[in-house]
């Protein structure tokens, strides 16, 4: 069972919206400009907004690619932390900067769907926070595995249908749009 109190903050997680990360991914200018009217409600609401960037030796810092893709630009108050894993609490102060800020419920949006958002929606959850996902500001790249093709659409529309569902002890979960979510407790 978390530990988490049920009475702190609200926080907008955004993941990997990279310009190299989202280059041909799905409905990435829908995608970028509903994060990016998501990021100014939080900023006018108070509510912290934590970018997550994703390092590794293909997206290097300070490269073109590895920037915030426009019109995603982290504000002063913004907090921005690297990552090098899936996860984003993974080998990373999340975790310490979340409870610094006395954060219990996460709103997620971000990039890729199925491998940086899942995995660290799904480690929120097992940690203890409450989670929405945005439902229309995360995307991906259609992928081939074993031979089957499986299209962006269908992987955003999936985990937007695992979300829906995702149940633990006394915790609360849910899929939203941008434009509905609510940014406090």
């Amino acid at each position: 069972m978390s530990t988490l109190r049920r009475d702190g903050r609200t926080a907008v997680l955004v993941i990997d919206l990279q310009v190299d990360v989202v280059a041909t991914c799905f409905d990435r200018d829908g995608v970028l400009s509903r994060t990016a009217l998501l990021v100014e409600r939080a900023h006018t609401t108070g509510t912290p907004v934590v970018f997550i960037q994703h390092e590794d030796p293909w997206l290097r810092p300070d490269s073109d690619g590895w920037r915030f893709a426009d019109p995603l630009e982290p504000v002063a108050g913004d907090i921005v932390l690297p990552k090098t894993y899936r996860d984003a609490f993974a080998d990373t102060t999340l975790e310490s900067t979340l409870v610094d800020l006395g954060v219990t419920r996460l709103v997620v949006a971000g990039a890729q769907s199925d491998f940086c958002v899942r995995t660290t929606t799904q480690r929120a959850a097992a940690e203890g926070y409450d989670l929405v996902l945005v439902g229309d500001c995360h995307t991906t790249e259609d992928v081939e595995f074993d031979g089957v093709r499986i299209g962006a659409e269908q992987i955003v529309a999936h985990t937007n249908l695992y979300m829906s569902g995702l149940r633990y002890p006394d915790q609360r979960f849910g899929v939203e749009t941008h434009d509905r979510v609510g940014l406090s407790s």
